[in-house]
C-alpha cells in the first residue's frame, strides 16, 4: 500500500498516481489532497493523527512550499513503515508515533537528479521515490540505490501546554473543517468538570457536541485526546475568536 496527503487540490494527484502505478502494482489509497496550502505544521498534526491507524504501509507526502530550492527529499523508515517527502518537518511527527519515538526512525536522502520540473516534486522526486521503497520493501529501505543518510534533517514539534494547579495556558493547534479548534491541552485536564473558563468566559464541558443546544458554545476532548473548542452545529473558532497558533488560558 502507498497512501498519499497533499495540499493540491486536483488535478495535481492524478499526475503522482499515474508515475507510481507505471513503476509498481501498488494499492494506492488518498489520506487527502485539501490540507491548507503550504501550512506545514497543521499537515504534520493530521498525518499524525491518521497515519498510525493504516497497516504497514508507505506514506508520500507533499507540502512542500521549498519546492524547487535545495531543500532536500527524504525516505524515511518508521518502525513497520516509511514516508516519503520534503525535508521540511512534515513527516517527523507521524515518524516517531509510528515507531513509538526516535530509536526506530532512520532519515535518508534521496538523489533528486534532473527532475521534468522544478515546481513539481510531488510527480517528479516524491512519487517514484515512494514507489522504489515500495518496490525495495521498508525493511531494505537503507540499501536502496540512491539513497544517503540524512543529516540535520528539519524537525517539527508542537509547543507543549503549561498545566498548573488551578488552570492551563496552551495554544490552538489546528482548526479542523468543521470550525473545531483543537488544542494542545492534555483532555485529561476536563475529567470530572462541568464548566470551565476559557479566555475568561465561562462555557461548559460535554462529552460529546450533541449533549448541548444548537449554537452552543462548549469545551470537549476530541478523537485526538486534546481539549476542543467547539459550537454545537456550529463554528468553535468563529464563536471562541481564535485560529491556529492563538493563545488559550483555561481556569476551573
Amino acid at each position: 500500500m502507498i497512501t498519499l496527503a497533499s495540499d493540491f487540490g486536483t488535478p495535481y494527484p492524478a499526475a503522482m498516481k499515474g508515475t507510481i502505478l507505471q513503476r509498481c502494482d501498488a494499492r494506492l489509497v488518498d489520506v487527502g489532497h485539501d490540507f491548507p496550502r503550504q501550512d506545514v505544521r497543521t499537515a504534520a498534526f493530521w498525518l499524525r493523527e491518521v497515519l498510525p491507524e493504516f497497516p504497514p504501509a508507505v506514506h508520500l507526502v507533499v507540502v512542500d512550499p521549498g519546492v524547487g530550492t535545495d531543500r532536500a527529499a527524504l525516505a524515511v523508515r518508521a518502525g513497520d513503515h516509511a514516508l516519503v517527502g520534503p525535508d521540511n518537518g512534515v513527516l517527523l511527527p507521524a515518524a516517531r508515533t509510528l515507531a513509538n519515538g526516535d530509536r526506530d526512525v532512520d532519515a535518508y536522502e534521496l538523489a533528486v537528479e534532473n527532475p521534468r520540473s522544478s515546481t513539481f516534486h510531488g510527480r517528479d522526486v516524491f512519487a517514484p521515490g515512494a514507489a522504489a521503497v515500495h518496490e525495495a520493501g521498508i525493511d531494505r529501505l537503507p540499501e536502496l540505490e540512491g539513497l544517503s543518510p540524512a543529516e540535520d534533517v528539519v524537525d517539527l514539534t508542537f509547543p507543549t501546554a503549561e498545566r498548573r494547579e488551578d488552570g492551563a495556558t496552551g495554544e490552538v493547534l489546528v482548526v479542523d473543517d468543521f470550525g473545531n479548534a483543537v488544542t494542545n491541552v492534555d483532555g485529561e485536564v476536563l475529567a470530572g468538570l462541568e464548566t470551565i473558563t476559557v479566555n475568561g468566559e465561562s462555557v461548559a464541558v460535554v462529552r460529546s457536541y450533541a449533549h448541548a443546544d444548537a449554537g452552543d458554545r462548549v469545551v470537549t476532548v476530541g478523537s485526538h485526546g486534546n481539549v476542543e473548542l467547539a459550537v454545537t452545529r456550529g463554528r468553535g473558532d468563529e464563536a471562541f475568536g481564535v485560529e491556529a497558533g492563538d493563545g488559550v488560558d483555561l481556569e476551573w
